[in-house]
C-alpha cells in the first residue's frame, strides 16, 4: 500500500530522490552536478544528502579524482521503494493512475 514518507515530502529531498531515481541503476551522481539540477547551496543540498544518507535513501561515496577529493551520490534500493511509494501515495491523492 502507498504511503506518506515525511523525509522524501520535503521541496530539496523530492528534487534529489527525483533526479537519483532517473539515473540508471547503480550510476551515481557527483555533488556539484546534483547541486547544480536541484538548486541548493551546497550547505542546504549537504544537510538534505545527510538526512537521506541516515534514511538509508541514499549512498554517499567519497574518494578522490587526482589530489581533488569528490562526493557521489546515488539511490539505494530501500530509497528507490520509498520514492516509488511515495509517488503513489501522491497520485493517490490527486486520483491519478497508474
Amino acid at each position: 500500500m502507498a504511503q506518506f514518507d515525511d523525509i522524501i515530502h520535503q521541496p530539496v529531498r523530492l528534487k534529489i530522490m527525483a533526479t537519483l531515481k532517473a539515473l540508471p541503476h547503480g550510476e551515481q551522481l557527483e555533488f556539484v552536478r546534483l547541486r547544480a539540477i536541484v538548486e541548493a547551496t551546497e550547505g542546504n543540498l549537504g544537510a538534505h544528502i545527510g538526512t537521506l544518507e541516515k534514511a538509508g535513501y541514499v549512498v554517499v561515496e567519497k574518494d578522490f579524482m587526482g589530489k581533488k577529493p569528490r562526493t557521489r551520490i546515488a539511490i539505494s534500493a530501500s530509497g528507490r521503494a520509498a520514492f516509488d511509494q511515495h509517488v503513489a501515495y501522491l497520485h493517490g491523492i490527486l486520483g491519478i493512475s497508474g
